[in-house]
Parts: structure tokens; sequence; C-alpha cells
């Protein structure tokens, strides 16, 4: 098994009133030495918004900002921004977060040049009913029956004044166009899905994901397989390119009489053609054990959401117990060498 080390807590809340409740989940992007947390902030009645601190090594924060960088602005976001990730494309950053509305969550974008100033680019996912979901889903045969546990909602389709949509979260852009095209991961609960081979956002019309629905086999990436995911998986980093495929950390669920338990899980995928598993490890990468992880505002919870990597150390940053921040790093060698033990293919 891979040797981690559980670094500690890097980030509590404070008594500002955009983050009094508990800080998480943050986006992570190490520039010039430097090391950028976009993190999600909460407020009374669980409103989000998106706090910023910056690091001068992997556990040491040297600013922090005392109003959020990024806040509900429209309709689609008016109950949050959520769960930020962040990935440089070329000359671009580009974060994405999950917009919720009161009733749906659903993926976002905004983009930067100089992450400090951003401009939204609005809801990049598919805006649909579970009822058309299933029936272009369905269109080539059953599919995983979690699906409609996760998402029918008793088959509502509206309430407060509002369509109930099917939720699409964890939206996370790979750090690098794979031959010319732009490829990014998201999540319709219980699985982890790709959207492969566009050459802009303009490409992701309604029509788009109707077919990409009347597809949707080919498009999962990763399905629940080992224990401590059985019950869903879902996105976590922004993939991490090395020699032997992108290195994906997400998270995996699992139920128990206590309520759900999340873990950060590992595999690699395909470097050329990312919709294709190469190994996965058969057991958590890490789990909650720790006091910060396992009570909080929900016990039990490792969600990783951003990593930063110096020299062979890579140090993972998840939301703890969805309260506050910690950090783990281990041996980025000895992860790769472990999962090529695990091959799936």
């Amino acid at each position: 098994m891979v040797e981690v080390k559980k670094e500690g807590i890097i980030l509590k809340k404070t008594e500002l009133g955009f983050e009094n409740e508990g800080v998480l989940n943050p986006g992570v992007i190490r520039e010039n030495g430097t090391i950028h947390l976009f993190y999600r902030a909460v407020s009374n009645g669980n409103y989000s918004s998106i706090g910023y601190c910056k690091l001068i090594d992997p556990l040491k924060v040297i600013e922090r900002l005392e109003s959020p960088v990024i806040f509900s602005q429209y309709d689609y976001e008016s109950h949050g921004v959520e769960d930020p990730r962040i990935v440089k494309i070329e000359d671009l950053y580009y974060l994405t977060y999950t917009a919720y509305d009161g009733i749906n969550a659903l993926g976002a974008l905004a983009i930067s040049k100089d992450l400090k100033n951003f401009d939204k680019m609005g809801l990049i996912v598919p805006q649909i009913s579970y009822d058309e979901f299933i029936r272009l889903a369905k269109s080539k045969g059953e599919i995983n029956e979690k699906y409609s546990r996760y998402n029918e909602q008793d088959h509502i389709s509206e309430t407060q004044g509002k369509k109930v949509l099917v939720w699409d979260k964890n939206v996370i852009f790979f750090p690098r166009k794979i031959k010319g095209k732009l490829f990014f991961l998201h999540r319709i609960k219980p699985e982890i899905q790709i959207v492969v081979s566009i050459n802009n956002l303009d490409e992701l019309t309604p029509e788009f994901w109707q077919n990409y629905f009347l597809h949707i086999d080919d498009y999962i990436v990763l399905s629940s397989k080992y224990k401590h995911e059985v019950s869903y998986i879902g996105g976590g980093c922004p993939p991490i390119e090395t020699k032997y495929g992108w290195l994906i950390i997400y998270h995996g669920v699992y139920d128990t009489i206590k309520g759900y338990v999340y873990s950060a899980c590992a595999a690699l995928l395909d470097l050329e053609n990312p919709q294709k598993e190469l190994a996965r490890l058969p057991y958590p990468l890490f789990k909650p054990e720790m006091e910060w992880e396992l009570k909080g505002e929900v016990n039990n919870v490792c969600f990783p959401t951003g990593t930063a990597l110096i020299e062979d150390r890579l140090y993972i940053y998840y939301g703890a117990a969805d309260e506050q921040i910690a950090c783990a790093s281990l041996s980025l060698d000895a992860l790769l060498q472990e999962l090529l033990i695990h091959k799936t293919i």
C-alpha cells in the first residue's frame, strides 16, 4: 500500500460573514512557486461563495482575502457557488464550480487570465429533466439502476417555480488539450462521465447533450467497483499528466448505518484516450480516520479537490468533514508504481 502522510488542517472557518459556517473543497493551482487556493466558503443558511488564500509552501498560508472572489450573481447560482476546481489551459485559467439555485446543482465555468478577475461563462452541463435523461439513456437498453435511485426525485418536474433537473456536478477540465481539443470530466450519480473532443464551449448545445445521452455508455469513464466506492463515485482533483497516464484522484462513497463515508481514491486513464481506464487502486488512497475527518458539518468525509506537486511529493488538499481544509501528502512515484500493480486492462 502507498504510504500517505496526513499533514493536518491548513484552513479553518473564521468569524467573517461569508465563511463563518465552514471552509472546504478547494481548487488548487501552483504557479511560479506559489500555491493558490480557491475554496468553498459557507455562510449562515448554507450559502456558499469562493474565497481565496495563498500558500508560500504546501502547508503555510501567507495571505487570505477577507471577502469572496466569486459569489452568487445570477439566478442559476442564487443559493451559492460551490466546490471549485481550477486548471490552466494554454493562457487561460478554467475555474469550474457547482452553481446551486436552491433546487438544482449544475456545473458552471469562470475563466481568468490573471487569477484575480474572473468572467463567468454560465452553466456548461445539460439542463435536462430526469424523464428526458432516462428516455435518451435507455434508448439502447438498460443502464445502471442507480441512475434512477439518485436522480428521479419522485418524478417531480417543478418545485418553487423552478424546473427540477438532473444534478450534474464535479466538472473538471483536463489541464491541456488532447489532440487539439478540450476534454472534461463531470458526474451524474453514480458514475464519472467524460466529455471528449470539443473545440469550444459553444458546441455544448441541447442537441449535443441529447446525442451524448443517446450514447451514454460510451462516455462513462469510471463506475463503482470496490467496497469503499460501492454507493457512488465522483470527480476529485484535476487530472495529473504522468508518463504512465492521467492520474485521477477521485472520491468514492459507501453507505453505513451511520451514513455515507467519503474517501480519496486513485486511478489511471490513457493519455491519448482518457475514456480508457488503465489501472485503479482496489482500496482507498486515504479515508476518514482523524478527528477532523470523522466529525464536522458532515461526518466521515475526505473530499479531495486539488493538488500541488513539488518534486516527487504530491500534496492533496481536501475538504475534511465538510467544515475545514486539510492536506495529505505522498510520493507520486510510489503511487504510480502501486497503480501499475493493479492494472485493469
